[in-house]
């Protein structure tokens, strides 16, 4: 039997008592076969494990998660809905407006979403293609290893002091603090040394400055990328503000990820990439004729 439902609804129990929740552990699917019958409703319709499987995967991880957690609520809610769909059918609400429109709004979308999840499952990458986009995007797979030093201010005025007792700096001070250190470090002082003489960064002075292995696609700063992504071994960054202080990067590795690494993202980029050309195409391809202007507002 046919149902004009949606299978987004939530059938779950926190639909059916007020208030919050409280969060339970995850639980299993039940072990039954497809063809286990778990439940008759009123009209002598069975439903099977089956039916409940195709169902429970049309639904939110939230909904899944509260179906599993109350199944008697969840068949229960589902015999209502069920109940109350085959009462609007037999009075032909489904065939009334806005009812009409609605269904039929929701109906092409899912068929709309479902063609291009098959027209992205259609889609085919050769490995040959993986390994071009690799190589013709390999900046955007950099990484870099660094150590860093940073020197702190604050907007708490000259001559402040920290809870420590050390003198606080101002804006200026510090940047001026930053490029004496760099001045340093370019003309041969030991990094390390600089480091734990001057680092307001206790976690990374503590490992003798050693900050991070910042990949080209991590979330950061557009300065820091171009100035992290432009070093070579052994260079250091100009001082890179923060909103309390000025970072001295240096790189002490360049490398890549390797492509094995990378694989299945740039095999899913190119995938979405061919099926997004294919996407665009239809959408061109696509006519209207708009024969009244006036519905448009000219």
């Amino acid at each position: 039997m046919k149902f004009v439902v949606s299978l987004a609804v939530c059938l779950c129990a926190a639909s059916a008592q007020p208030g919050p929740v409280p969060s339970a552990p995850a639980v299993s699917m039940p072990n039954l076969p497809d063809n286990a019958v778990v439940a008759e409703f009123e009209d002598g319709a069975r439903f099977t494990m089956g039916d409940f499987r195709k169902i429970f995967a049309v639904l939110s991880p939230a909904q899944q998660q509260a179906a599993l957690q109350d199944r008697r609520n969840f068949l229960q809610q589902w015999a209502f809905y069920r109940k109350l769909t085959k009462l609007a059918e037999e009075a032909k609400l489904n065939e009334q407006s806005p009812y009409r429109e609605a269904i039929e709004r929701t109906r092409m979308q899912i068929l709309a979403e479902a063609k291009i999840a098959d027209a992205i499952n259609q889609v085919v990458v050769e490995p040959a293609e993986i390994v071009r986009a690799y190589e013709s995007a390999k900046t955007k797979y950099a990484q870099v290893k660094v150590k860093a030093i940073y020197v702190a201010f604050s907007d708490a005025g000259e001559g402040a002091e920290s809870g420590g007792g050390k003198k606080v700096l101002t804006d200026g001070q510090a940047l001026a603090k930053a490029r004496s250190i760099l001045k340093a470090a370019r003309a041969g002082e030991d990094f390390v040394k600089l480091v734990r003489e001057n680092s307001d960064d206790e976690t990374s002075r503590a490992k003798d400055g050693d900050f991070d292995t910042l990949r080209y696609t991590d979330n950061i700063p557009d300065a820091f990328r171009a100035a992290v992504f432009a070093l070579k071994k052994g260079e250091i960054t100009e001082p890179l503000k923060q909103p309390n202080g000025y970072y001295l990067l240096r790189a002490e590795e360049v490398s890549y990820r390797p492509l094995a690494e990378v694989r299945d993202e740039i095999y899913n980029e190119v995938k979405n990439a061919k099926a997004k050309v294919w996407l665009d195409q239809m959408n061109m391809d696509t006519t209207v004729k708009i024969l009244n202007p006036a519905f448009l507002g000219r």
